[in-house]
C-alpha cells in the first residue's frame, strides 16, 4: 500500500549503522523495525514509542507490504529485523507459519478485541488497526460522462468503466491482496477469476501502491480508484469529488498487526516495543489514521468515513489468506501482469 522510493533510503541508512544490537551513546538499544506504515507516519510513530520506552531508538526499514514481506522472507535464515510492526496480519500469519516469529504476549493484550489477537497458540502476533478495500468514484468526471455509481463490484466490469478504473498490483500492495483474496472468498474461486477477468478489462494500470487509486481518482486523473478507506476519507475531507462506495457483495479487509522476530538479539527491548503496540495510548495513535481499532474503549471514525464499513466487512479468513497467497499471487500475475505500473 505503500510508496517504494523511500524504502531505499532507509535500507541504506540501516546497512550504514550496522545490524548489530549496538546501544547509542545514551545507551539506549537500536531495534530494527520492519513496516509497512505510510511515510508520514513513521516520524510520530518513532516519537511516541521512544517517548514511552526511553531506552529504544527505533530504526525504520520501510516499504509496501508486498516487499516487506518478500524481503523478510528472504532473510528467514539470517534475520536483520528485530519486530515487525504494522504489516498485514495475513503477511505474520504465514511467517508464524513458518516459525519465524518469537512467542510473545504483550501485556495488556487481553483487553484488545478478539478479532484482534493471536487466538491459535503459540502467540506470536497482536493486531493494531484493520483497514477496508473501497471503491472511489469521482462524481464530477461521472457526471461529465454520465455514469452511474456502481453499487456492487460486478457493476465495475461493465463497458461505460472501460480504462477508467485503477487498482492496487496485489503481490506490492496489501491493499491490492486483500481485494483479491475477498472476491476469491465471496464469490468462490471460479467465480472470482471470472469476475477479475472481466474486470481486468476495465484496469488503466495496477499501482504499486495502496494509497495511489484513491488518490488518482480524488485528482480526477481516474474515474474510479479500488482503494482503502482511510484514504478515500481523507481525500474527500479535503474536498475531492469522491464518494466512497462499500460494495453490496461486502468489503475486504486486512489488519495492521505486530510480531517479534524469532532470534533477534534484542528480545528484551523487542518486547517493550510489543508492550507499547497493545496500551491504550498507542491505540489512540492508530485512530489518527484508522478508524477500525484493536482497543474496544478508542472510538476514532473520521469526517466521511463510510458509517456502515464494521457491518460492510466481508467474511475472511486469515489463515487462508496466508496460506494460499503465494498460489493465488502467482495465478494473479501470470493473468493480469502486463497491466502493472512501472516500478
Amino acid at each position: 500500500m505503500k510508496q517504494g522510493w523511500l524504502a531505499g533510503v532507509a535500507m541504506g541508512l540501516v546497512l550504514a549503522m550496522g545490524w548489530s544490537s549496538a546501544a547509542d551513546a545514551q545507551g539506549r538499544t537500536r531495534v530494527t523495525v520492519y513496516t509497512a506504515l505510510e511515510n508520514d507516519q513513521l516520524q510520530p510513530f518513532k516519537q511516541a514509542i521512544e517517548a514511552d520506552v526511553p531506552d529504544v531508538e527505533i530504526s525504520w526499514v520501510r516499504d509496501s507490504t508486498g516487499v516487506i514481506t518478500s524481503r523478510f522472507l528472504a532473510e528467514k535464515d539470517n534475520p536483520r529485523a528485530d519486530i515487525v510492526l504494522g504489516l498485514a496480519a495475513t503477511s505474520l500469519l504465514l511467517f508464524e507459519k513458518m516459525n519465524l516469529l518469537e512467542e510473545y504476549k504483550p501485556a495488556g493484550a487481553d483487553a484488545l478485541k478478539a478479532s484482534y489477537r493471536d487466538n491459535s497458540g503459540p502467540y506470536t502476533w497482536t493486531g493494531m488497526d484493520a483497514f477496508l478495500a473501497v471503491v472511489c468514484f469521482n462524481t464530477a468526471e461521472a457526471a461529465k460522462e454520465k455514469v452511474a455509481a456502481p453499487t456492487s463490484w460486478m457493476d465495475l466490469t461493465k463497458p461505460e468503466f472501460k480504462g477508467k478504473i485503477v487498482m492496487p498490483h496485489p503481490a506490492s500492495s496489501g491493499t491490492g491482496y486483500l481485494k483479491v483474496a475477498a472476491w476469491l472468498q465471496i464469490m468462490g474461486e471460479q467465480a472470482g477469476w471470472a469476475f477479475m477477468d472481466k474486470l481486468h478489462e476495465n484496469i488503466a494500470v495496477y499501482t504499486h501502491s495502496g494509497s495511489a487509486p484513491c488518490v488518482q481518482a480524488a485528482k480526477g486523473e481516474r474515474m474510479v480508484g479500488i482503494g482503502f478507506d482511510m484514504r478515500g476519507a481523507r481525500e474527500k475531507t479535503q474536498g475531492a469529488p469522491i464518494d466512497l462506495i462499500l460494495p453490496k457483495e461486502g468489503a475486504g479487509w486486512d489488519m495492521e498487526a505486530t510480531a517479534i522476530v524469532k532470534g533477534t538479539k534484542n528480545l528484551a527491548a523487542a518486547k517493550k516495543v510489543a508492550d507499547w503496540v497493545a496500551t491504550r495510548k498507542a491505540n489512540e495513535l492508530y485512530g489518527k489514521y484508522y478508524a477500525l481499532v484493536a482497543h474496544p474503549d478508542v472510538k476514532s471514525a473520521p469526517p466521511n468515513y463510510p458509517a456502515d464499513a464494521e457491518a460492510k466487512m466481508a467474511k475472511n479468513d486469515f489463515t487462508w489468506m496466508a496460506e494460499n497467497r503465494e498460489r493465488i499471487l502467482a495465478e494473479w500475475t501470470r493473468r493480469y501482469d502486463s497491466k502493472a505500473a512501472p516500478r
